[in-house]
């Protein structure tokens, strides 16, 4: 058997579609949403097309990409991404939340289950 030990990851939890904030275009936070979502980098004005891994190669040998230059663009390319990954954590931990509440019922009914059991054979008495 191929069983894992250790804490599993949560099913993929997702912001609702649009629910990223008022500052972003439309679409423009789904956009983004869907590079956080796979693990990687968002893209920077300029960047759109390169992969991840293209980009930082890019970076080490030197280069300025185009959405590193001016503090302005920085600053809201910094509060746009940051409403994106503020949603999807939202979202991550609603779907720990609901998983953590599921346990917590299951364990309840077993033990109202148990108790049930209990009643029921204590009601039947022994056996003649």
């Amino acid at each position: 058997e191929d069983v894992e030990a250790g804490p599993q990851l949560p099913a993929v939890a997702r912001a609702a579609p649009g629910s990223y904030g008022g500052a972003l275009l439309p679409g423009e936070g789904d956009a983004m949403a869907a590079y956080v979502q796979a693990g990687k980098r968002i893209p920077r004005r300029g960047e759109v097309g390169l992969t991840s891994e293209q980009i930082e190669n890019f970076e080490t040998l030197g280069y300025i990409m185009s959405g590193s230059r001016h503090s302005r663009m920085n600053a809201i390319r910094i509060r746009k991404e940051n409403q994106v990954y503020t949603a999807e954590e939202k979202a991550a931990l609603a779907m720990i939340d609901f998983e953590e509440k599921q346990k917590k019922e299951s364990q309840v009914m077993a033990e109202m289950h148990k108790l049930v059991q209990q009643n029921l054979s204590k009601a039947q008495g022994p056996p003649s």
